[in-house]
C-alpha cells in the first residue's frame, strides 16, 4: 500500500480498544460524532450521485475543493481530470469536455492544473 503523506501505524486488539474507551468514555463520543459527520457526507455523495447529472457533481466537487489563495478563489489542489472524473462518476471526456466549455465561457481559468474561478459558474450545462 503506499501513502500520499509520510505514514505511521499501529495494531491494537479489540480488548485494548474496549478497555481504552472504557477508561476514556469521551473518545467514545468523539467516534461517534465522527461517525455521523461521515455517514451524512457519504449520504450526500450517494444523493448526489443518484439524483445530480454530472455537471452537478462536478460544480459540487468544484465548489467543495475552492479556496482563497493568493487574492485568486479556485482549486488550488493540483487534479488531473480522471482526479476530477473519479470523484464525480464520469469520464475523463466529459470532464475535459465541461471544463473546455466553461472555458471557452469565461467562467474558469486553468494554469498547471489549479482551476481558477473568473465568475460564478452557471446553474445548468
Amino acid at each position: 500500500m503506499i501513502t500520499a503523506e509520510p505514514t505511521t501505524c499501529a495494531i491494537i486488539t479489540r480488548a485494548q480498544f474496549q478497555g481504552f474507551v472504557a477508561a476514556h468514555p469521551e473518545v467514545a463520543q468523539h467516534l461517534i460524532e465522527t461517525l455521523i459527520r461521515r455517514v451524512r457526507v457519504a449520504t450526500e455523495d450517494v444523493k448526489s450521485l443518484a439524483l445530480s447529472d454530472v455537471y452537478g457533481r462536478f460544480v459540487r466537487l468544484l465548489n467543495a475543493l475552492a479556496t482563497m489563495q493568493e487574492g485568486k478563489f479556485g482549486v488550488h489542489e493540483k487534479l488531473t481530470q480522471q482526479d476530477i472524473a473519479d470523484r464525480v462518476g464520469a469520464s475523463r471526456d466529459m470532464i475535459g469536455k465541461l471544463m473546455k466549455d466553461l472555458v471557452a465561457g469565461g467562467y474558469l481559468r486553468i494554469e498547471d492544473r489549479t482551476i481558477t474561478f473568473l465568475k460564478k459558474l452557471p446553474p445548468g450545462w
